[in-house]
């Protein structure tokens, strides 16, 4: 498989969602984001776009959201119980596996998926992480988890003109979750998931401010 052109790909797409307005209908709205979607072109889903502002430099605020195994996501994100990284392709570019913790009541089992990821900075100042699912040989499915699909996926970094000290963060989702879940447990899920996501990356920033 050719990850390093798969992950070009992914990140070309993220930038396209982010300058494409048309289609996109607002499904929640809280203090920190404003969590819309729109119908998925590359599967039978929604792709959920989060826009928020996150008090806090850029370089803190990717430090929080940067894939890194020993990095600080696992510790805030509460949608990510484990992160590894199954091979590193370039600098810039790896396959990594994420484990999600049951969810929804348990209504969602815990899953995990395997993920190409780009990190790619871009002149304005903003960096992306840009991620979608691929298969490695190291990695098959596990007893305990169903396997789930991310595609093209990712977190985008966005400095603001005039002030230093906030970041608008946009962010991506469109998971297959696999496994036989009511569509309407999917389409309440995500949202609610985006907004708890917001919230904990805006408390984990602080932390790292107050150190």
């Amino acid at each position: 498989m050719d990850y390093e052109h798969k992950a070009k790909v992914v990140a070309d797409c993220l930038l396209s969602y982010r300058r494409d307005e048309s289609g996109w209908k607002v499904c929640r709205k809280s203090n920190d984001v404003v969590v819309s979607w729109r119908p998925s072109s590359e599967f039978p889903g929604n792709v959920y776009k989060g826009e928020g502002i996150v008090s806090g430099t850029p370089e803190n605020v990717w430090e929080c959201l940067k894939p890194d195994p020993n990095g600080l996501r696992v510790k805030w994100d509460s949608n990510v119980k484990k992160f590894e990284l199954l091979e590193q392709i370039k600098e810039d570019i790896s396959i990594c596996r994420t484990v999600t913790p049951s969810a929804a009541m348990g209504i969602i089992a815990p899953r995990d998926f395997v993920d190409v990821i780009l990190v790619k900075q871009y002149e304005d100042g903003s960096i992306s992480s840009n991620a979608t699912n691929v298969s490695h040989p190291s990695c098959p499915p596990h007893p305990g988890y169903v396997r789930g699909f991310n595609h093209a996926c990712g977190c985008i970094c966005i400095p603001i003109s005039g002030e230093p000290s906030k970041t608008q963060v946009s962010s991506f989702f469109q998971t297959d979750l696999g496994g036989l879940l009511p569509r309407s447990v999917v389409d309440s899920f995500f949202p609610s998931s985006m907004t708890e996501f917001y919230s904990n990356l805006a408390k984990a920033v602080k932390s790292l401010k107050d150190i």
